[in-house]
């Protein structure tokens, strides 16, 4: 007998790396014959199309995007509006309501993949439909933000109280540093659409959701996993790790001329994703650490605040100085294929998800530099946890670094006869084999969509 196939809506934050992920396992759901329903803004449609591997069982069902005061004409997503304006596009989808209860009543699907909507749990119970929190932030975030032992209930978290993780954590040596908690608690004081709190919202999410979700393996997040189970009183499903296609491109002729010049495992790569910008000063520091190192290098950066160029970012004398062994481009690299080239060595990054999930199936040993939100989590999970990496050292009060720090995390790497280098060597090509198994990701979205099934009874 065939397996009953199920119907899916996806509603995701309007925002290309929360539309992304929730379009990648909507593929991976309609592979196995289960069909979809995207709720996606009407011109952001065409963006995403290319990337529907199953058009016949994925229909993208276009949602307009109401006018909020304050929003440019037309906004639909966060890369139509600099970050101050992130807060109108989540009203403009909370005033999405009434028009997404239409598309279920008519659509009657038997789930509701969201994240950032926390109304969709209230209304989906209303209408006999199933709703599952799918997260693309980390098990090992959530459960030490937003686990109910935090008492997110509207009294005060302090910085002091964010310093350490909440009771039952699983991992002690996960934990914020001053001037993180000072971040993270001014986040829990911000609005994020409708008068809601960021916080408030996320959390109301997970408490209201039928089961939470997650794209990650139980091999690598499982006591975090396990937390949350025992804190939300609910399943925790998981889609698997997000592991990256192959390439199918070649890499770019300059690039694997230069990295050719280099000989096996010297190199430094590093990149920070598309949004991150560091300060003048910071960037300063940054290739400062590279030039100290006496490593080969090649960082692709955004130019620094202020700066016009890379070139206007650079220190004094920098690139003569460089100029046979570094380089600082500023456009866009094949990072996946740059990762994989014998050249490299080492990355240093911003402990995004995506990059971190390139960088584990690769040979390169790991410099971690978070700058904001989950990475910091990720960077000391990394680090302190799976011990797959090192972590640049940071000022407990300010959250600098400096170009000693930046030499010293390279350097504990990257040298033969480092102790450290050797320990993460071995950590990281366990965890790599581990993902690189042919069975893992089928196995995970096999048992994804069984319990799938269970939660729509």
């Amino acid at each position: 007998m065939e397996k009953p196939c199920l119907h899916i809506a996806m509603y995701p934050w309007f925002a290309l790396g929360h539309l992304t992920p929730f379009l990648h396992v909507s593929n991976k759901l309609a592979k196995l014959g289960h069909r979809i329903s995207f709720f996606i803004p009407t011109k952001t449609q065409p963006k995403l199309q290319s990337f529907n591997g199953f058009p016949d069982l994925i229909s993208f069902v276009p949602i307009t995007v109401p006018h909020v005061d304050g929003l440019p004409p037309g906004a639909e997503t966060t890369l139509d509006v600099p970050f101050p304006l992130h807060p109108l596009i989540m009203t403009a989808m909370d005033r999405t309501e009434p028009d997404i209860e239409r598309h279920l009543r008519d659509l009657k699907p038997d789930i509701v993949f969201f994240d950032f909507t926390y109304w969709i749990p209230k209304l989906t119970r209303s209408l006999g439909i199933k709703s599952l929190h799918y997260c693309i932030i980390s098990p090992v975030t959530i459960g030490y933000t937003l686990s109910p032992s935090r008492q997110f209930s509207g009294e005060k978290v302090s910085e002091a109280d964010l310093m350490v993780p909440p009771p039952g954590y699983p991992d002690s040596s996960i934990k914020l540093r001053l001037h993180e908690a000072r971040a993270f608690a001014a986040k829990r004081d911000s609005t994020f659409g409708s008068g809601l709190g960021f916080y408030e919202r996320q959390y109301i999410s997970l408490r209201d959701a039928d089961a939470l979700g997650y794209r990650t393996c139980r091999e690598i997040e499982g006591q975090y996993i396990d937390y949350l189970e025992r804190e939300f009183k609910k399943p925790v499903l998981l889609s698997g790790p997000a592991i990256p296609e192959p390439p199918t491109s070649a890499l770019e002729e300059r690039w694997a001329e230069w990295l050719g010049g280099f000989k096996t495992g010297s190199v430094v790569y590093c990149a920070f994703g598309s949004e991150c910008t560091l300060k003048k000063e910071q960037f300063q520091e940054l290739v400062l650490g590279f030039e100290l190192s006496g490593l080969p290098f090649l960082a692709a950066l955004k130019p620094p605040f202020g700066c016009q160029s890379i070139e206007e970012g650079l220190p004094d004398g920098f690139e003569e100085r460089v100029k046979e062994r570094g380089v600082v481009h500023g456009g866009w690299v094949q990072q996946q294929l740059i990762l994989e080239h014998p050249s490299v060595g080492c990355f240093i990054t911003h402990c995004g998800s995506g990059s971190l999930s390139e960088a584990l199936v690769n040979k390169c040993q790991l410099v971690l530099l978070p700058h904001v939100g989950d990475q910091i989590f990720n960077a000391r999970m990394m680090a302190n946890n799976l011990k797959v990496g090192v972590e640049v050292e940071k000022g407990e009060e300010d959250g600098l670094f400096t170009r000693d720090g930046v030499c010293k995390a390279l350097k504990s790497v990257m040298d033969e006869n480092s102790e450290v280098g050797k320990e993460v060597l071995d950590n990281h090509e366990k965890i790599r084999q581990l993902l690189l198994q042919k069975d893992l990701e089928p196995s995970y979205i096999d048992n994804f969509t069984k319990m799938l099934q269970s939660l729509k009874g």
